[in-house]
């Protein structure tokens, strides 16, 4: 099928090259030329393992092709909007982007008549669809849907190419059977909806592994406090099958583009229509301070953090991306900096994108060049490259072996054996 992606940040890329990969003519549209000509040479502005090899595979192929122009989507017959929908200053998502290119659309029909379904990958509010197709009432043959995305940074590429479920949200049939066409071969759950619904849908599972998060973060409080494990609880309770595993890591909380972003505008919707959404106000809570109560331990630890040198491991907000949105890391920057600590980073790939941020702290292409002189390290992002150490090497290199484990990656018993003081998150140190 000919497929028009509106829109190549994060969703929009991924979107457009796993098509791509099955098979179907797609063209990417962005208004960003440099950001076009860049993807045309097979380079991508992002990054996600696999993705740019994948961009040149399907260019090579001739099966996607990059543009600033929509005209060239005259043909298309299906259009998706990845465009984005940042936080606007009150907490809502805005949807700027999405109806410029709404409107781009409708004159596209206007041009070039024809039978297209317009799908809404964007995380949208609750409503944003149907508003959407009143807008378009007027264009004949023009079908509205929504496909949400549940795409993790990391691992993208893999979940476009073979998602958990695939979620349509529409009552038109005509729309229905141009994406059963589009998804043929995908052999994965079909949630068909109402656009309304599916909406709902994207919102509460990111809020809901953002409630995971926060809720084993306070876990990890109170067994600093009483203890006992909170690595151990999690594997306990992540062994029921009503729970599972998956987002039960205690850590320094949760970042990147969705998770905050998206439990923000859940909660503007809950309070635009008159209801409280408590528990998520508290995730919310949870995950803003926890970074701040971690660093308190450090301080316990080191009273007087003014001239320390403090070793930072990882910037980005997980591993396997250089996405700094939002990353535990600016937080723990801005708390070590107040209390005058001299800040040694490491990073495998985000490294440029903090030091525009703040160019006073040193930067290093090594991790073991991070440890150089510390008095105390931070685990914060765990890159392979930040947990797969030599710890000879590491105690060698600081100048007092104290560890604090913001990700409860590295291994405690060898450290504490090694001679390291080992503190990790929601676990007794020493």
């Amino acid at each position: 099928m000919k497929v028009a992606v509106i829109g190549t940040g994060y969703v929009g890329l991924t979107t457009a090259v796993s098509l791509a990969m099955n098979g179907h003519q797609v063209i990417g549209i962005d208004v960003v030329a440099k950001k076009i000509e860049q993807l045309q040479r097979g380079h991508s502005p992002i990054f996600e393992p696999g993705l740019e090899e994948a961009l040149q595979h399907v260019l090579t192929e001739k099966t996607v092709a990059f543009t600033t122009d929509i005209r060239e989507a005259t043909e298309a017959q299906i259009i998706y909007l990845c465009v984005g929908t940042p936080e606007a200053e009150d907490g809502e998502a805005d949807l700027t982007y999405v109806l410029a290119a709404v409107e781009q659309i409708r004159q596209l029909h206007e041009r070039a008549p024809a039978e297209r379904i317009i799908v809404i990958k964007s995380t949208v509010p609750v409503g944003t669809g149907d508003k959407v197709a009143e807008l378009l009432r007027t264009c004949e043959h023009l079908h509205v849907a929504s496909n949400p995305e549940f795409l993790r940074e990391g691992s993208a590429l893999q979940d476009a190419l073979h998602p958990s479920r695939i979620v349509i949200g529409t009552d038109d049939e005509v729309a229905a059977e141009k994406l059963r066409e589009l998804y043929a071969g995908v052999d994965v759950p079909w949630v068909q909806t109402t656009r309304a619904n599916a909406e709902l849908i994207k919102y509460a599972a990111n809020a809901f592994l953002a409630t995971r998060i926060s809720f084993m973060n306070e876990l990890a409080r109170l067994s600093a406090v009483i203890g006992t494990d909170v690595s151990t609880i999690a594997e306990g309770i992540g062994l029921d099958s009503r729970i599972g595993p998956q987002f039960l890591r205690a850590g320094l909380g949760y970042g990147g583009s969705c998770f905050p972003k998206d439990t923000i505008a859940l909660l503007q919707v809950a309070k635009k229509n008159g209801v409280r959404l408590s528990i998520l106000e508290q995730v919310r809570e949870v995950n803003r301070t926890q970074p701040e109560w971690f660093l308190s331990q450090l301080k316990a630890k080191l009273p007087e953090l003014a001239g320390m040198r403090i070793a930072l491991l990882g910037l980005s907000f997980k591993p396997d991306t250089d996405d700094i949105r939002e990353a535990p890391s600016l937080k723990v920057i801005d708390y070590l900096q107040k209390e005058g600590a001299q800040i040694t980073a490491y990073d495998p790939v985000a490294v440029e994108s903090v030091q525009a941020l703040y160019p006073d702290v040193t930067y290093t292409q090594d991790p073991y060049d991070a440890f150089a002189g510390a008095d105390a390290a931070v685990l914060v992002t765990e890159w392979h490259a930040c947990i797969d150490l030599d710890w000879a090497k590491v105690k060698a290199n600081m100048n007092s072996p104290l560890l604090f484990d913001g990700r409860n990656a590295w291994p405690a018993k060898e450290l504490q054996e090694r001679g390291f003081f080992y503190l990790g998150v929601g676990k007794s140190g020493g």
